[in-house]
């Protein structure tokens, strides 16, 4: 994983960073999610990121947030790319929770998933967020889903 803020960083190093980040006073709130987006090359370019957003009295007070960019086969059919781009994602929330899991620590994870209620992506949003909810996560579409359609696209172009 790679973070503007901490440079190259293993998982672990990652999640030691996002536990020291969060364990401060209890008016702090934090957010946890985790989003991909993708964009077609001659590859399709797959960015993972998992960012924490610091809540302060109910206001946004910044936050951190890691990436790792993948590079695979271009993938032309939206449907594919958004399960794709879905299952990445679910599948770095689920070492999140484990790995929060054996320190014995509750934290509810959000997948931020790339469809919404309009455009080409919308005919799939009931099959998306009830994957993602059924494994266990809180699920945002758009236009809150701010990891998968700000960060993670923003490092996809």
């Amino acid at each position: 994983m790679y973070s503007i803020t901490y440079g190259e960083v293993t998982f672990e190093e990652m999640y030691q960073l996002i536990r020291n980040y969060t364990a401060h006073g209890s008016k702090i709130q934090y957010k946890l999610a985790v989003g991909t987006d993708s964009q077609n090359f001659s590859y399709t370019k797959v960015p993972i990121t998992i960012g924490v957003h610091k809540f302060i009295n109910g206001v946004g007070r910044g936050g951190i947030f890691f990436s790792e960019i993948r590079k695979v086969r271009k993938i032309t059919n939206t449907k594919q790319k958004i399960l794709f781009e879905t299952g990445l994602s679910l599948e770095y929330a689920q070492k999140l929770q484990e790995r929060f899991a054996k320190d014995n620590i509750f934290c509810a994870i959000a997948v931020h998933v790339d469809v919404g209620y309009n455009g080409p992506t919308a005919q799939f949003m009931d099959e998306v967020v009830g994957w993602v909810k059924s494994c266990g996560f809180l699920c945002e579409v758009k236009p809150n889903s701010y990891m998968a359609s700000s960060v993670a696209n923003r490092l996809s172009k």
